[in-house]
């Protein structure tokens, strides 16, 4: 069975569309089309449902994804093991970042990695950290550098690069800004931004104010951190930010008793082999969180 097949059964099973998989594997949508047929031939089985413009999955295909998921996986995992025997750092390193550690924290790092390893080919997608996570699970990224889950359970690794302290913030000209007496329960009374429900942030929040039994009142909730500094600097609500994001535009409270902080990390499968790639790139997080940290 030919593995280029089953990358091109696999395309079009996770994008749910034969054009889509084509782009994603740089071929034409006929090219697509011949391996999937193929593919089916050789199963004597029909893997997908065409209707009209939709393409689903049949009972076959369904129990073919996680086998064909798994053939692939060992194979790119044997590559990788083989191709770690000499001291060699090149290949693709498919990873995964959230937007804020890509726009924040990374830069310095990818610039130093791309000149110190110019044989790699890296493949980064900027995705929210619960979305990256999962991907890592499922083996189909090796690498993500993320903010870390407040508990990483096996078969996924974490190694925590930076501790993130977060700030509850608000606009200069917010109502609280020159309150003599401030507390958490005085803060819920007023609109809130959160970050979004399904976030590792949003879960540190709300603990915290489920641990003081108070409800605050939420307005609005996105993912993008750049966003909620927006809403709060205009003084749509109060929120919470990493202190590395604060600047003239919101002021930070001090509320006696309360301290926040997330961690930021990479992550990857313990049953996967990490790249020689991979393994350069996490020696240069490692090294870029030390240096930052003896700046104080």
């Amino acid at each position: 069975m030919d593995t280029a097949n089953l990358s091109a059964f696999l395309a079009v099973a996770d994008s749910g569309s034969f054009s889509r998989a084509a782009e994603q594997l740089h071929l034409t949508q006929p090219a697509i089309s011949k391996r999937i047929a193929m593919l089916e031939q050789q199963l004597d089985a029909r893997l997908f449902d065409r209707i009209g413009r939709k393409v689903t999955l049949t009972e076959a295909g369904r129990a073919l994804k996680p086998r064909a998921q798994e053939v692939l996986g060992l194979l790119n995992d044997t590559r990788r093991a083989l191709s770690n025997l000499s001291d060699n750092v090149q290949g693709r390193l498919s990873m995964a970042t959230s937007h804020h550690i890509g726009l924040h924290r990374l830069p310095p790092v990818l610039r130093e990695f791309t000149c110190a390893y110019p044989d790699v080919a890296l493949d980064i997608q900027f995705l929210d950290s619960e979305v990256a996570y999962e991907q890592v699970l499922q083996g189909e990224i090796e690498l993500a550098v993320i903010t870390l889950a407040p508990e990483v359970e096996p078969p996924v690794v974490a190694e925590l690069i930076w501790h993130d302290p977060l700030d509850l913030v608000i606009a200069p000209e917010h109502p609280l800004a020159h309150a003599a007496v401030l507390d958490l329960a005085k803060l819920a009374a007023y609109p809130a931004v959160f970050p979004g429900a399904n976030t590792f942030t949003h879960r540190i929040v709300s603990t915290l104010f489920e641990q003081h039994q108070i409800k605050p009142y939420i307005s609005m909730s996105t993912n993008y951190m750049e966003t909620i500094k927006m809403m709060v600097s205009i003084g749509l609500a109060w929120s919470v930010l990493p202190r590395s994001m604060l600047d003239s535009q919101v002021r930070a409270l001090s509320i006696p008793g309360i301290r926040m902080q997330r961690d930021l990390g990479c992550i990857w499968h313990s049953g996967r082999t990490r790249s020689n790639a991979a393994l350069a790139f996490i020696r240069l997080l490692q090294e870029a969180a030390a240096a930052e940290s003896e700046k104080g």
